[in-house]
């Protein structure tokens, strides 16, 4: 059984191990607690004035003592008895007020029973409730109205509070001690204290009278609440806001009417000085405002004799805060102060400007000459003070409150501008996020003093971000303010007189601890009757709503307790403190009344962690000197028999001598007059180690903030310390400190988490440190380093510089330090004392493994402990191993040449090993120079002296190679004979010789292993390398060089992967002129894909490329984007623009002037290419050379113009035809675009010609010189359209680049050129690479998916006899490679279908272009089909044969190929056929409006062929074929048909056809009921009733596709006759005109 569930477990006694419960009255020496006993262990007491009530395990509750409620009580106190009403629920708390009680159960519900004379239950219409009976929460305010589940309760005499899981107070009973705003008691119906709505309570406490609610500060969480401009109690505006000229006047001078009003005498301020003190109202809490964050220093206060002015002070300025005054009298001129800004003692605007002009002006020492030591506190009298504070005051909270208020008024930008930066604004208009010193550390702690009440020094680094945002959160919660300030005044007071590092914002000490530690940012609230001063706010008024205890913020508070008449503040530290009723000692100090919370007396070294107040007497548990939890009791004596008197009381608090007899307590509880406390055995120790870990942890947070407030703090402060120290280790003492605060604050955090868990659970379970172990190593890492590079800059040597702080006390540091030593230097003792932090990881190992042998070596338990403490330990030897590095590397500086010492001595830079003593040499090294090595865990350091000189205190140069672009490898032996090392960096490769194999090993074993661990990204930790094992870090590693040398790379730096010493991989390389590389290297050099950036000073734009690069120059396919706007995407190499590409000029794609796509050389326009003029409308297919149109081409315009001939110099010169529009056509010489000159032949629509010669420009006039010729009329050889296409660029000299570019992928130099194999290997290379590319770029998936890129990579055999199978294994595999365009043919594709696109489309829908363009497809063809077959060569040639089929380019590309290109060619087509067309549609429109009968009459369809009936809707049901019916018969024929439309290629267009001859014939088949053969004579009327009835608009532009690219092969078979059938039908349908059309329709069946 683990020690856990033992501790747990319930003894035969009845008493068990856990939850002893003891009670005792007073402090008798004779006392002896009595023991009550209980079925279960006890979890929690409530006690009463008279009564108690008990919550044991399980959730039951039981009650004991008088109990008048119960109709059958005895007179007699009641043994505990368990409440019955409560049966069958799980309590988890238990509250008892002074005769009534609570509970609250496992699902947030609330019962109440006991005295309910004041509504103290919440149930209307009893005086008593006898038994436990619920209550129900509901927020009536949501819509439904919805039940509130509850946290926890608490009770006092009249009243109930609640605290709900959303962390809201709710109350009901009778007294202003509830909070709420009411004037008719009781409230018997839950409501909500809306003044602490939208705070996160964290508890909540009752007196008799009086309330107090433990709230956490506003913090970055809190941000996002609404800011709030209505007052929660009359719903009128809070602020107002009027612009006047250059000032702006806001005023929050809003007084609630349901506040304290008092009487004229009473309104008086009670204070000793003549401060001017700002109008405040009761929305919001004050506290004073003598805090500035101008000056540097604080005022010095006024000599008084007043033995407490800080208590008068905070009587006066919390009485404004809360719109109530002391009812004491004042002084004339005190009561002048309370006029406002106008009553200063700088009456008029012009001296306000003047004073801060004057403060804005002044030095850091001007400033302090006003100030005084570090106790220095309360007000001063001295006008420049005054002012300074009083402006300060009025700027921030005039900047905040409009900044949180009337952001939605866009007011926020202005006052933004007016604030300090690293002020952080909350839109909660009662809160700041509080700001921290540091070095950009979000997570640092404050310092700060803990003087009760006393004044401090704002400008302390460590405690000013403490201060700063006290003195925001005093201003923000100013809630009357008055005032006429200029935008100006504000600028000018909100500039922060403070030291110029980072003020960063505490969202938490620990970002990952925010949720599971405790937070110790709190504030303590208060409101009820205050005739005792238990409210704590200096006065004795009463409060009818929550109001802050200033005095108390930034104490710490993790527990609240309340008495009857006095209240109690547990802090982190381990103190308490205490104020109200003090007429029985229970404040613990003697002080009567307190009206302000003060600190208990406590001998020194007892620290306190729980306590609980009764009526008139306080219980402390506190730690001692063993581990053992000891009681101090401070009140009133109790004596037996004496009871209803007091005799005595204590003046301070007594310890309890019984209290080491009850065993290991847990908690205390007091009530009436009792006190009660739960303890436990301890079961193996177990207990034992609970409660010595949280004490050692209590202990060493109380001696972190002992350092951080007696040394750290008056450090920082001190004037002295940046001439001391300069400005690099300010900032590294700065970071130390920020550091310090932070692991300060989590171990606080830390010591109230085990503290809880002390209280309740008791478990293993609930250790943060088992659970998030890492945030405690991250946070001794993070303190560690910083103190090892403190102490490496020799920041500790020059501390003792300031004599006038250190050479005052060093018996104070040897104190703290808890040095041994005798008579130690002070840096000694001040290294010491920072490292004092470390020791504590021995103490977490002690602990843990003291816990752990509680437990069974298997339990999951002891496994946990384990993997804990081993990490604390491990931590422990590296910290003291780095500890040792910090201080070898901190003496070698000492040691180590001056000159040198300044650049080379970095915080983070630990040394390794030097070679001083001729360990190491440089090979080849001059005879008198003098080579020094020196390894630093980030960098080898080679220093060299000239041969003038042969001291090591004189070197003239050195040079530092970063360890992480360093390699290493040894040089064998027996090739040299030497002990040697090479060595590799980026620019310098050199030679070492070793004095010894020893030497050489060890050198070798550490450069590796420091430069392993640079990799790895431990640079500063090189603990593992004294280990001895032995390290290879990676050649290819990841990191970040700046080139030095002169060269391509001058000064850019390079950050990626690396390979011995060069670029190699993915990497980034950054010029310092703006160019940016970011891609693949290889060898040092670009080289794969990569984006490349490039500044255009002139357009001040960028260029902008992307695609492949070889040898450090763009090659291959890439995009490049010009700063001008234009776009080139093709192909590239060495550099510049060389192979087929694209160039698109203008800003937009989609509004480009021009476009041309073609071939380039040496950047370029040279070969064949399209250029696109889109400004002219005219499109230029033809040669290029050097960007100038130079040979055959085309030029076509949106005006129909063609011309086809010879250009030169980018005109058209030489011989040429040129056609226009209505086919006027001119053959002959040109001497510039669309120049005539010499001699032509122009010939006219009609055929007439004109021969001669020719000059002018067409369109504009000619000049002619010739014979006008009128042919006859059979005489057709002048009919020029004819010799169309001899004067263009043939179709195989088109786009040979892009087919250079297909071989070259699959490795052939030329055309048909190389190894098959290779070629394929190419192939699995490139869709490999492709497939990393996309899976770094998922976007690319939708273009070719993961598995067709997997299918691909698996090569189909390509060699051995080809038959069917195989055939169609290359058909398929052709298919998905040319569906792919990371396949080199489907690039192929993509690139031809682009170029076949960009001539034919647009300006290139000509239709003189289709003879060219229907070429151009078989120049594609069989360009391809050469490349299939390189890749199968056992692939027939074209028109070769295999089993069954011949083989040829159109049948087994075609269909790929087509598909794509079909709507421009099918576009040309229709163009060239459009006046054919449109006779064919006219006589089909005309003859589809005869029926079906007269239709086939007319075609002269022998009647056996015409249908009788056909079939309808129904299964087996027919219509019988009437004079009238129309498109029924042969319909399913007719259907088919018009498929053709929807068919790409010749073949299954051709398939089309065959299936609409096999429906005709079925359908006669059926009609004949016998098999039929048909004659041509029978079967054409009948084919073209099919036709005319198909209606296809463009059947003559079907026809022509068909006949010029069908396959060869089908021409004389089957499908070639079909064909023939299908264009005689078309040719005849254009002549079906009555009689003639009859005779025409005879002779072609003939």
């Amino acid at each position: 059984m683990s020690p856990t569930e033992r501790y747990c477990s319930s003894g035969d006694d009845g008493g068990g191990e856990r939850g002893l419960l003891h009670t005792w009255k007073g402090y008798s020496c004779s006392l002896t607690p009595e023991r009550l006993l209980l079925p279960r262990p006890v979890l929690q007491v409530a006690l009463g004035s008279r009564h108690g009530v008990l919550l044991v395990e399980g959730g039951q509750v039981y009650s004991f003592g008088e109990l008048p409620w119960k109709q059958s009580q005895a007179p007699e106190p009641a043994a505990p008895t368990p409440e019955s009403a409560l049966s069958g629920q799980r309590v988890v708390a238990v509250a008892a007020g002074s005769f009534h009680s609570g509970a609250v159960t496992e699902d947030g519900g609330v019962h109440m029973w006991g005295d309910n004379g004041m509504g103290q239950c919440g149930l209307s219409g009893l005086s008593t409730v006898p038994n436990p009976t619920p209550v129900a929460v509901v927020d009536s305010d949501s819509s439904p109205p919805q039940t509130v589940p509850v946290l926890e309760l608490a009770c006092g005499e009249k009243h109930t509070l609640v605290l709900t899981v959303q962390r809201e107070v709710w109350t009901w009973g009778s007294g202003c001690q509830l909070g709420v705003n009411t004037a008719v008691f009781p409230v018997w119906k839950p409501q909500r204290v809306e003044h602490l709505a939208g705070r996160y309570v964290l508890q909540v406490a009752c007196g008799a009278s009086h309330s107090l609610a433990l709230v956490r500060c506003l913090g970055p969480q809190d941000v996002h609440r609404a800011p709030v401009d209505k007052c929660r109690q009359c719903n009128q505006l809070l602020y107002t806001m009027t612009d006047k000229e250059d000032h702006v006047i806001i005023s929050d001078s809003h007084c609630c009417p349901v506040g304290v009003e008092l009487t004229e005498d009473e309104g008086r301020l009670e204070a000793p000085t003549p401060t001017p003190v700002l109008k405040t109202s009761p929305s919001e809490p004050v506290l004073p405002s003598y805090t500035s964050t101008v000056t540097s220093e604080p005022p010095a206060p006024p000599k008084s004799a007043d033995p407490t002015p800080s208590q008068d002070l905070n009587k006066g300025e919390s009485a404004l805060a809360n719109g109530v005054l002391p009812a004491s009298g004042t002084s004339a001129h005190s009561k002048e102060g309370v006029v406002g800004v106008k009553s200063s003692l700088y009456p008029d605007e012009q001296a306000v400007k003047d004073y801060l002009k004057k403060l804005s002006d002044n030095t850091h020492e001007e400033a302090k000459t006003t100030g005084g030591g570090p106790s220095a506190g309360g007000l001063t009298s001295t006008p420049s003070s005054t002012l300074n504070n009083l402006v300060a005051s009025c700027a921030s909270a005039v900047g905040e409150r409009v900044a949180s208020t009337y952001e939605a008024l866009s007011l926020k930008k202005m006052m933004n501008f007016y604030l300090p930066s690293g002020v952080l604004r909350s839109a909660g208009p009662a809160g700041l996020t509080e700001t921290v010193p540091g070095l950009g550390d979000n997570t640092t702690e404050r310092v700060r003093q803990e003087d009760t009440m006393q004044g401090k020094k704002s400008s302390s680094t460590g405690d000013i971000r403490e201060e700063e945002a006290e003195g925001l959160r005093r201003r923000l919660s100013l809630p009357g303010l008055l005032s006429q300030v200029s935008p100006r005044l504000l600028r000018k007071a909100g500039r922060p007189r403070m030291r110029g590092y980072a003020l960063t914002p505490l969202g938490g000490a620990v970002p990952e601890a925010h949720e599971v530690l405790p937070t110790l940012q709190t504030e303590v609230w208060s409101w009820g009757h205050g005739e005792h001063g238990q409210l704590g706010h200096g006065d004795n008024l009463a409060r009818l709503q929550p109001l802050c205890i200033k005095s108390l913020n930034n104490k710490e508070v993790v527990r609240v307790a309340a008495g009857a008449h006095h209240s109690l503040a547990l802090t982190a530290q381990s103190q308490v403190f205490s104020w109200g009723s003090n007429s029985s000692g229970q404040l613990g100090h003697m002080d009567s009344p307190s009206t302000v919370p003060r600190l208990a007396k406590l001998s020194e070294g007892i620290r306190v962690w729980d306590m609980s107040a009764g009526e008139r007497h306080t219980l402390l548990l506190a730690d001692g000197d063993c581990i053992q939890p000891i009681i101090y009791y401070s009140g009133q004596q109790v004596k037996a028999g004496e009871e209803e008197r007091g005799v005595g009381y204590t003046p301070q608090p007594v310890l309890l001598p019984f209290c080491m007899n009850l065993g290991y307590v847990s908690s205390v509880f007091a009530g009436g007059r009792r006190c009660v406390a739960l303890s436990d055995k301890n079961v193996m120790g177990f207990i034992a180690s609970l409660h010595e870990l949280a004490a050692a942890e209590r202990k060493f947070y109380c001696k972190l903030c002992d350092i951080k407030i007696q040394i750290i703090r008056p450090l920082l402060e001190l004037e002295s310390l940046s001439s001391a120290l300069g400005q690099v280790a300010l900032g590294l003492l700065q970071a130390l400190a920020s550091r310090f605060s932070h692991l300060c604050h989590l171990t606080g955090q830390h010591a109230a988490s085990l503290t809880a868990n002390l209280r309740r659970g008791r478990d293993v379970k609930g250790l943060v440190v088992l659970e998030h172990t890492g945030i405690f190593l991250d946070s001794y890492q993070e303190y560690c380093s910083s103190l090892g590079n403190f102490q490496v800059m020799g920041g500790f040597q020059a501390l003792t510089k300031p004599s006038d702080f250190f050479g005052k006390g060093p018996e104070l540091l040897q104190r703290l330090s808890e040095c041994s030593e005798e008579n130690p230097s002070m840096a000694d003792l001040l290294v010491a004392l920072f490292y004092l932090p470390a020791r504590h990881l021995h103490e977490y190992d002690r602990l843990l493994l003291k816990l752990g042998t509680c437990f069974e070596v298997s339990s999951s338990d002891y496994q946990k402990l384990q993997d804990s403490r081993s990490k604390f330990e491990a931590l422990d030897l590296q910290l003291k191993r780095k500890r040792k590095e910090a201080e070898y590397t901190f003496h070698f500086w000492k040691s180590f040449p001056g000159k040198m010492t300044d650049s080379l001595r970095k915080p983070h830079r630990r040394l390794i090993c030097e070679s001083s003593n001729k360990a190491l040499t440089l090979q080849n090294a001059g005879r008198f120079s003098v080579n020094w090595f020196i390894l630093f865990n980030d960098a080898l350091v080679h220093a060299q002296v000239s041969s003038t000189h042969t001291s090591t205190s004189s070197f003239s140069t050195h040079h530092v190679f970063r360890l992480a672009t360093l390699w290493v490898e040894p040089i064998p032996e027996e090739n040299t004979g030497m002990y040697a090392l090479k060595v590799i960096t980026p620019e310098e490769t050199f030679t070492l010789l070793a004095s010894s194999p020893t030497e050489k090993a060890k050198w070798l074993r550490s450069i590796n292993q420091a430069v392993d661990q640079a990799l790895s990204g431990a640079g500063q930790d090189t603990a593992s390398l004294s280990s001895g094992q032995k390290l290879e870090p990676p050649v290819s590693r990841t990191a970040s060089y700046t080139f030095y040398k002169e060269g391509r790379l001058k000064e850019a730096t390079y950050e990626g992967r690396w390979l011995a010493g060069k670029p190699h991989g993915r990497g980034v390389l950054k010029w310092t002129d703006g160019r940016i590389y970011t891609g693949e290297f290889k060898n040092g050099l670009e080289d794969g894909f990569g984006e490349f950036t490039a500044p255009n000073k002139t357009l001040n734009k960028n260029d902008y490329y992307q695609g492949q690069w070889k040898d450090g120059k763009m090659h291959g396919l890439g995009t490049y984007r010009y700063a001008s706007g234009e776009v080139y995407d093709g192909s590239f190499q060495d550099g510049m623009r060389h192979g087929h590409g694209m160039l698109r000029s203008g800003k937009l794609n989609t509004s480009s002037p021009s476009v041309f796509i073609g071939q380039w050389l040496l950047d370029k326009k040279t070969g064949y290419g399209v250029f696109d003029d889109i400004t002219k409308g005219e499109k230029y297919m033809g040669m290029w050379q050097d960007h100038l149109r130079q040979g055959n081409g085309v030029v076509v315009t949106q005006f129909g113009l063609y011309y086809e001939g010879a250009f030169k110099d980018n005109k058209m010169m030489g011989t040429g035809i040129l056609l226009s529009e209505d086919d006027t056509t001119y053959e002959g010489e040109f001497s510039d675009d669309w120049t005539l000159n010499g001699k032509g032949v122009l010939t006219m629509a009609n055929g007439d010609y004109l021969e001669g010669s020719f000059s002018g420009e067409w369109g504009s006039g000619l000049k002619v010189t010739g014979s006008y010729f009128k042919p006859h009329l059979f005489d057709t050889d002048k009919d020029k359209t004819r010799a169309l296409g001899r004067l263009c660029v043939c179709a195989e000299d088109k786009w040979q680049a892009v087919f250079e570019e297909c071989w070259s992928q699959l490795g052939c130099e030329e055309p048909g050129r190389g190894e098959n194999w290779k070629a394929w290997e190419n192939i699995a290379v490139a869709l490999t690479t492709s497939r990393r590319h996309i899976q770094d770029s998922p976007e690319l998936l939708s273009r070719s998916h993961n598995k067709t890129l997997e299918s691909l990579e698996v090569i189909p055999q390509h060699i051995g006899p080809i038959t069917m199978e195989r055939y169609h294994t290359i058909r398929l595999y052709l298919i998905t490679a040319c569906d792919t365009p990371l396949h080199p043919l489907g690039r192929l594709l993509e690139t031809l279908v682009a170029v076949y696109r960009m001539t034919y489309v647009g300006v290139g829908a000509n239709r003189r272009l289709l003879h060219q363009a229907v070429n151009e497809i078989k120049s594609y063809l069989n360009r391809i089909f050469q490349i299939v077959r390189f890749l199968f060569p056992d692939l027939p040639e074209e028109g070769g044969l295999i089993p069954d089929r011949v083989v040829s380019s159109s049948g087994l590309l075609l269909p790929v190929l087509l598909p794509r290109l079909y709507p421009p060619l099918f576009t040309l087509y229709a163009l060239d056929k459009e006046k054919e067309d449109d006779v064919y549609w006219e006589c089909v429109l005309r003859l589809n409006k005869q029926p079906d009968l007269a239709l086939l009459a007319f075609l002269g369809v022998q009647q056996k062929f015409w249908p009788v009936s056909i079939p309808v809707s129904l299964p087996g049901e027919k219509q019988q074929v009437l004079s009238s019916t129309k498109d029924a018969c042969f319909a399913s024929a007719v259907e088919t048909l018009q498929q053709i439309s929807t068919t790409f290629t010749p073949s299954d267009k051709l398939q089309v056809i065959q299936l609409t001859f096999e429906e005709i014939t079925k359908e006669v088949q059926s009609l004949l009921k016998q098999d039929f053969l048909w004659s041509m004579d029978d079967l054409f009327p009948v084919f073209l009733y099919v036709v005319l009835r198909a209606r296809i608009r463009n059947l003559g532009s079907e026809v022509s596709l068909i006949e010029d690219l069908m396959d060869p092969c089908v021409q004389h078979g089957e499908h070639g006759i079909m064909f023939t059938t299908l264009k005689v039908t078309h040719t005849a349908t254009r002549y079906l005109k009555g009689a003639r059309g009859k005779l025409y329709l005879c002779s072609y069946t003939e």
